[in-house]
């Protein structure tokens, strides 16, 4: 029965004494990693995790967030990350849509009575703590067919995300199909800056299986960023725009300092050209922009090095099939595609994948084209999701929120593009009658800011007197 975590200790059986993963001045070699996941998993089962338990991790990015997952996994439990960055409500509305039946937690806001304190076995002695939860466990049977090994909710709650479920057999499978792009080897270096919470299956795990050195940065943005990189002289970079927009304005960073550097990949959302540019005129060579989806996995890295070619998500990697639905004059069309590694299952409502793909075609709600060289170039989405930094914002879930402002009468929350983050939010709000025109909307944002992560609260609040809508009175978007 095959096992992701079995699966790297295998492949990485004649690399033990090699280190594995470095956070500042610690490091931990692949022997100590699969010992001290392996030693963990006895706990885990000592404190009642049983194979395809429901355990949520929710943890800041370190070495033992990594001994934590693999623990899970040897178990045969099923790990599901929540981000730190979420509120308490948000946290706490995604362990109950996935019935969570375990909380693996590191902050002490989050302790119960019956809190059990678990070590990762890594030698800094950190605490960390559990939770047993009273799961209901009312699940469809094929839950227990598939064998899940990851179960992935996007950051927020009240979006279409439904948590993404993966099986160990279709995390090797889309592993492997990445490593055709991005060949990794027990050479690399990886420098390691996204959240854990939201990049792991793909990334981690792969990295992992190919015995390479993963390079955590820390907390201390941007300067263990840079520090990491000045001592580590990296093979791999796998980061967002932002992260590359603060390497190219760096004053600390000499022109080759990354000349080791084989690859950098620039993930979490679209590249845009001027960071493309200020990065080549740099260092000298073009950054990777890669395209991945929860439910597929990472079907386009562009490798090409070509100047017009930035900003194009590459070329389909040979494990998958692409079309172009519904395209118009110019080309551009939804994108759907097929191929190895896809999810097994939505968990909440359950659906089996034969029920959501069609013929086996993943419909991405991406619109674009693909010109004569066969690169694809993502136009938008056909979704109403902001994409800060690479975390997704749904508007409605800040238009719930602003509404519950006593000033506030209605809402419109949109994504404005920037160079840097992506897309800033911001909103329209219509003020309430008995409110004068000139409120001070700074009021109103400070009051998202006790119910909201930072990132979620609009950047820019304006108040006008009617707002767009549909015949139907929906909101226009």
């Amino acid at each position: 029965m095959v096992n992701i975590f079995e699966t790297i200790k295998k492949e990485t059986s004649d690399y033990r004494k090699k280190i594995a993963v470095i956070e500042e001045d610690q490091s931990i070699s692949y022997e100590d990693l699969m010992g001290s996941a392996d030693n963990l998993a006895l706990s885990l089962k000592d404190c009642s995790i049983k194979p395809l338990d429901r355990v949520a991790v929710l943890c800041n990015d370190c070495i033992d967030y990594i001994i934590i997952s693999l623990a899970i996994l040897s178990v045969r439990a099923v790990v599901v990350p929540i981000s730190p960055s979420l509120s308490w409500d948000e946290a706490d509305a995604v362990l109950k849509r996935i019935d969570v039946n375990h909380l693996i937690f590191d902050n002490s806001f989050y302790l119960k009575e019956d809190s059990k304190i678990i070590f990762s076995g890594f030698k800094n002695n950190k605490e960390f703590f559990m939770h047993n939860r009273n799961a209901e466990d009312n699940i469809s049977v094929d839950y227990y067919a598939i064998k899940p090994a990851f179960i992935r909710f996007s950051s927020g709650t009240t979006g279409e995300s439904k948590g993404v479920v993966l099986s160990h057999e279709s995390i090797i499978e889309r592993t492997d199909a990445a490593d055709k792009a991005l060949c990794m080897t027990s050479e690399d270096i990886v420098i390691w800056v996204l959240s854990m919470s939201y990049h792991f299956v793909v990334t981690i795990l792969l990295f992992l299986r190919r015995a390479s050195t993963i390079v955590l940065c820390g907390s201390s943005f941007p300067v263990s960023f840079i520090e990491s990189i000045k001592n580590s002289k990296p093979t791999f970079i796998y980061a967002s725009p932002f992260h590359y927009h603060v390497l190219a304005n760096s004053d600390d960073l000499s022109s080759d300092l990354l000349s080791t550097v084989r690859i950098a990949v620039s993930t979490a959302m679209k590249l845009p050209q001027s960071i493309a540019t200020e990065f080549y005129h740099k260092f000298g060579f073009e950054l990777c922009e890669a395209y991945g989806i929860i439910e597929v996995g990472l079907p386009f890295v562009n490798l090409s090095g070509i100047k017009s070619k930035r900003g194009c998500a590459g070329k389909v990697l040979p494990d998958y099939d692409i079309k172009i639905e519904n395209s118009d004059e110019n080309g551009v069309g939804e994108l759907i595609i097929r191929g190895k590694g896809m999810f097994d299952a939505y968990f909440s409502p359950w659906k089996n994948r034969k029920e959501v793909l069609l013929n086996g075609w993943f419909k991405t709600g991406d619109l674009g084209s693909i010109d004569n060289d066969g690169f694809l170039h993502i136009s938008g989405r056909d979704k109403n999701v902001i994409n800060f930094t690479g975390m997704k914002i749904f508007p409605e879930e800040v238009e719930s929120i602003l509404n519950r402002h006593p000033a506030v009468k209605e809402s419109l929350v949109y994504g404005v593009y920037h160079t840097r983050y992506g897309e800033l939010p911001c909103a329209k709000i219509i003020l309430r009658d008995d409110i004068n025109s000139d409120y001070d909307t700074n009021e109103i944002r400070r009051f998202c800011y006790g119910l909201l992560p930072s990132y979620k609260v609009p950047k820019e609040v304006v108040s006008v007197k009617t707002l767009e809508k549909t015949a139907s009175g929906k909101l226009k978007r």
